[in-house]
């Protein structure tokens, strides 16, 4: 017998409630366990990158040319001039698609492309796009644009609803690849000067890594549409004598403990010297935060640049908050950014190693969505990271421990309450 509506709308909140409700109790199961790694390796070496290629199934690709992309000005001028130079193919997809001039100028480049014969293929979240003009996705298909969903909102999947595809990612041609923090929308616009104009770290790339940025796309595409991309998405690629090597973990929910969170945790364990971490939501599971005390008690010098009043989601923030006392206790640096909101996902390891991701430091990236995170083992990549960090350092505020440890209750209740939600921050 068929369902009325009335009866499949309830059926689907209660699948939809039933599956957060086991996602939230599995999380609390799990939260304090933390990663053994008996034997780390130092990030950069060739045993890490080994390591890296079992554990994430992410290849190593030397001969790679990388340009790290500062903000919206670098970002999205790069991003169009790769678009309008496309000949043959164009693979996007994204988190974030909003109103505004340049979700505007996305499209009218997409749509230019396709007038003139180039195939384009776009994928954009469903719950992390639901703010786009929607005049543009026929503008787009009129041009000849596939356009797609990822995981648009059916009662039948409300068991997916919360998993979502946090992956940015743009291949021209097979052969020019992005990745990184940067959605399309207009508060990535300009260079971070002020509180509209959101701070973000992206990458451009060439070379035998592209085709693993690729691949990110086609596993999401094939599931959104039933369809394999083939011959013209994958020509040769050359190997570049002065280039780097990379690597690119693809993480989703559903295999174990999330890749994102096996890669960032191990490199963690293994560094000697340093981890510097920059993440818009920081909120992880206990077993995270064993393992950064952990690292600082070594001797590491363990720094996290996170948002400070700032932030577009400040329940996260005050999540994140809630463990402060415990890591500035281990002698993890705090620091709050407050020049406007920080986007960027970015951690150093030591002097030669990179990554450079859409993953954040919370449950979320780290166990419910599809993400993406590229490792660069090159130091001349990771001392202009090193600049970016003190740059941004000198934009945030460190935290004190004892002006910490003495601040209002009202502070520690509203903690409190948002660490009861950090399974879904």
């Amino acid at each position: 017998m068929s369902l009325t509506l009335p009866k499949a709308i309830g059926a689907g909140l209660a699948t939809v409630v039933g599956v957060y409700a086991g996602q939230a109790a599995q999380y609390r199961r799990q939260a304090g366990k933390a990663i053994a790694f008996p034997h780390p390796v130092p990030p950069g070496s060739a045993e890490f990158a080994r390591w890296t290629e079992a554990a994430c199934s992410a290849p190593l690709r030397p001969g790679n040319r990388v340009q790290v992309l500062r903000n919206g000005d670098q970002i999205i001028s790069g991003m169009l001039e790769a678009l309008r130079s496309a000949q043959e193919t164009i693979d996007f997809c994204n988190y974030i698609f909003w109103k505004g001039e340049t979700a505007t100028a996305f499209a009218a480049a997409l749509c230019e492309r396709a007038r003139k014969g180039v195939e384009v293929n776009v994928l954009l979240d469903a719950y992390g796009s639901a703010k786009i003009e929607r005049s543009l996705i026929p503008e787009m298909e009129r041009a000849g644009v596939t356009f797609s969903w990822f995981r648009a909102p059916h009662w039948y999947k409300a068991h997916q609803f919360n998993n979502r595809m946090h992956r940015r990612g743009l291949v021209v041609d097979g052969r020019v690849g992005f990745t990184g923090g940067f959605g399309v929308a207009d508060v990535w616009m300009g260079d971070a000067e002020g509180p509209e104009n959101w701070r973000d770290t992206h990458l451009r790339f060439e070379g035998p890594a592209v085709r693993d940025v690729l691949g990110a796309f086609l596993e999401n595409w094939n599931e959104a549409t039933h369809s394999l991309l083939g011959r013209p998405h994958l020509p040769e690629l050359p190997c570049f004598d002065d280039g780097v090597a990379v690597q690119v973990a693809r993480s989703s929910p559903g295999h174990g403990r999330a890749t994102a969170e096996t890669l960032l945790v191990a490199a963690m364990l293994g560094a000697q010297q340093r981890v510097w971490i920059t993440t818009a939501y920081f909120a992880p599971r206990r077993g995270v935060i064993d393992a950064l005390v952990a690292t600082a008690g070594r001797g590491v010098d363990v720094r996290l640049l996170v948002n400070g009043s700032r932030i577009d989601k400040e329940l996260a923030r005050r999540a994140g908050q809630r463990s402060y006392a415990t890591l500035l206790q281990a002698g993890v640096r705090v620091f709050e950014y407050e020049q406007t909101m920080m986007h960027a996902k970015v951690v150093v390891v030591d002097d030669g190693w990179a990554n450079v991701g859409t993953s954040n430091w919370d449950n979320r990236s780290m166990a419910l969505q599809e993400e993406l995170n590229t490792s660069i083992t090159d130091p001349g990549v990771v001392t202009e990271l090193e600049k970016h960090f003190h740059t941004d350092f000198d934009d945030a505020e460190e935290i004190d421990p004892d002006r910490w440890q003495a601040r209002p209750m009202a502070g520690k209740a509203y903690e409190l309450l948002a660490e009861s939600l950090r399974h879904s921050l």
